[in-house]
């Protein structure tokens, strides 16, 4: 019976507990703050990479279509890659010089500027046709401008400050952004 009543009273005896339930709580806490900066990062940085491709339409959609030459685009693709690493998306540091775009189509091109192990991919699209609304049946021509670069998630930082030894895994996501404006010329 003595045992009985000693193992009541452990049962019911609260010292202690506070402790306990924060050890339980602490890492889902620690989680849970590491996903919201994690997810708001990648949402900043997607607001970012989209100003960067509406101003690099703006500006090739301003550029005349009689003379599309890969002068004029490579200014385009300045101007995005500078607006991202005033942003701080991309580390200028690391990355390469602006070079000879890839042509993709007739009037579709492609840059790659690699930034140390990721790569920035900028898609011109001088001959796009933006949809229509209902019973409209012209059609007007217009540059799209695409503009895609990887996020790198902290999550696995976290996962290792809270279960060291644990595998970590690098994963990013590719975040791109498309742009489109009428041809002014």
């Amino acid at each position: 019976m003595n045992r009985l009543t000693s193992l009541s009273r452990f049962l019911r005896a609260t010292e202690g507990s506070a402790l306990l339930e924060l050890a339980i709580s602490l890492p889902l806490l620690v989680v849970f703050i590491v996903g919201i900066y994690d997810f708001s990062g990648a949402f900043n940085q997607k607001q970012k990479i989209e100003h960067a491709a509406q101003e690099g339409a703006i500006l090739a959609g301003a550029q005349p279509t009689s003379d599309v030459e890969t002068a004029n685009l490579r200014a385009v693709a300045t101007v995005i890659f500078n607006s991202l690493v005033a942003d701080a998306v991309v580390p200028q540091s690391t990355c390469a010089a602006v070079g000879a775009p890839t042509q993709r189509g007739p009037l579709l091109w492609e840059y790659k500027i690699s930034c140390g192990s990721d790569n920035l991919i900028i898609d011109i699209n001088r001959a796009w046709v933006p949809p229509s609304a209902p019973g409209v049946t012209t059609s007007v021509v217009g540059t799209q401008v695409k503009v895609t670069y990887p996020y790198h998630w902290h999550f696995s930082s976290a996962i290792q400050l809270l279960f060291p030894g644990s595998t970590s895994y690098s994963a990013t996501t590719p975040l791109s952004e498309t742009a489109g404006v009428h041809n002014q010329m």
